[in-house]
């Protein structure tokens, strides 16, 4: 574990750490090169409307200046089954230089009791790209289970091409 890691949520000027950290994400995950502007509008989006969710970072305290290592992002599904709301968790991304030093662990730790004070949260939930190992090994690790679901979608952003890369 790291000394001086602090969780807590982003602000405004982390949009930059979050957006590097997400088209890293994308393109070591996925092979996808992201769009920038519409990535930070995005980011953005989300820090300036709390009802799309809510980004968390890992930063060490004990750097001048402070560093940002690792991001995830929260956004929430209402469930008519459950009369609650599941907790996406989503653009997880630790920087390759932090990574097994309990930063994942440290914000899915955050989030979960977060999540468990807020008292209309019914779960967590997240997906990952079917060939990444290595992620599905840290979130088993972390008490996540595998799911009955299979998510299908249609991706307009995607179809358009506005992706580059793999697709």
């Amino acid at each position: 574990m790291l000394n001086g890691l602090i969780i807590r949520p982003a602000r405004t000027d982390d949009v930059d750490a979050l957006v590097r950290f997400s088209a890293a994400m994308a393109l070591e995950t996925e092979g996808r090169r992201l769009d920038e502007t519409r990535l930070r509008q995005g980011t953005q989006a989300v820090l300036d409307s709390p009802a799309r969710g809510f980004y968390t970072v890992a930063e060490l305290m004990d750097r001048s200046p402070r560093l940002v290592v690792g991001q995830l992002l929260v956004t929430f599904e209402w469930s008519d089954w459950r009369n609650a709301t599941f907790w996406w968790i989503q653009s997880v991304y630790v920087d390759a230089a932090w990574r097994r030093r309990g930063v994942y662990r440290k914000m899915h730790e955050s989030v979960l009791e977060q999540a468990r004070r807020q008292g209309d949260v019914c779960g967590i939930r997240l997906y990952v790209e079917e060939a990444n190992a290595v992620a599905k090994t840290v979130y088993e690790k972390v008490g996540l289970g595998d799911s009955s679901y299979h998510v299908f979608e249609n991706d307009f952003v995607l179809e358009r091409k506005e992706f580059h890369g793999k697709g």
